[in-house]
């Protein structure tokens, strides 16, 4: 891998840290980027270039782009893993946020993989890595922005992986399950903020605690397990086209394809602990 080159978006921590490390571990030029380039001098000490990034600006992809083809002229795997969750009841919701939702998770990847592919055309090889969720197949209550963002970019990557195959280009998603990094306590915190005061409130309180309490904690995967599946998902000849992997994600999207609708949404609610609390309200 002394020749290939991957950037990986959101590097600074969690996922995104572990990918940019593994990947080095096994030969690759590797380019970490985030907004906050202060938090990520520490990967230098293991040889990986950091980039000031913001997926939301495009001057800023394409600075990061122009710097990588003219410092390693190639880029062979693009990780798109930025992303946040916003949690919040619909209603609640400002459509100023859920634009900014859509911006970060779904635009500022797209808008990344369009500027990789010319030169992995030219190439004639290539891997565009989505890190989706296992949010991108199911539902849950109060998170109807976070999902809509992943179901959106696990459809764009289905149809942009059957438009890059004559080019040699593989586009593979990740679907994480519940997995220990800063992204649970930041949208716990985003859905109290929104909607812990309000009509929705008692809902919002037991999705928060779902999300932080010490018995999920104890059950996340550890980010590493993300990072081992990219590296696999990335050297592998055919790659599978989804890996559905960490605390949850299997026997959850297993649930979504065998219940009804109706039927899955009482299980996310008793799941969730949203049916105690709004029994426990009255609301």
């Amino acid at each position: 891998m002394a020749n290939k080159v991957a950037l990986v978006t959101g590097a600074s921590s969690g996922i995104g840290e572990s990918a940019a490390r593994k990947l080095k571990g096994l030969g690759y030029t590797v380019y970490g980027a985030a907004r906050r380039v202060d938090r990520m001098h520490h990967l230098t000490k293991s040889g990986i270039k950091i980039l000031a990034m913001d997926v939301t600006d495009d001057a800023s992809m394409r600075a990061g782009i122009d710097t990588i083809i003219e410092e390693s002229g190639r880029i062979d795997v693009l990780v798109n893993n930025a992303g946040y969750g916003s949690y919040g009841a619909v209603e609640d919701v400002q459509m100023e946020e859920a634009r900014a939702q859509f911006e970060v998770n779904v635009f500022g990847a797209v808008r990344l993989t369009q500027l990789v592919l010319p030169q992995m055309r030219a190439q004639h090889s290539g891997t565009i890595v989505n890190i989706t969720s296992m949010g991108g197949k199911i539902h849950t209550p109060l998170g109807a922005w976070y999902h809509g963002t992943k179901f959106a970019l696990e459809a764009i990557s289905d149809c942009m992986r059957m438009e890059v195959r004559p080019f040699g280009i593989d586009v593979v998603v990740i679907e994480p399950g519940g997995i220990k990094t800063e992204w649970a306590g930041i949208a716990a915190d985003k859905l109290r903020e929104t909607s812990g005061h309000g009509p929705y409130a008692a809902q919002a309180h037991a999705m928060a605690e779902s999300m932080i309490g010490e018995a999920s904690v104890k059950r996340q995967s550890s980010p590493q397990l993300i990072a081992d599946t990219i590296a696999k998902a990335v050297t592998a000849k055919k790659p599978k086209t989804r890996y559905a992997i960490g605390f949850g994600a299997k026997p959850t999207i297993f649930m979504r394809g065998l219940l009804s609708d109706r039927a899955f949404d009482s299980m996310m609610w008793a799941a969730t602990g949203i049916s105690k609390a709004v029994k426990k309200s009255g609301d």
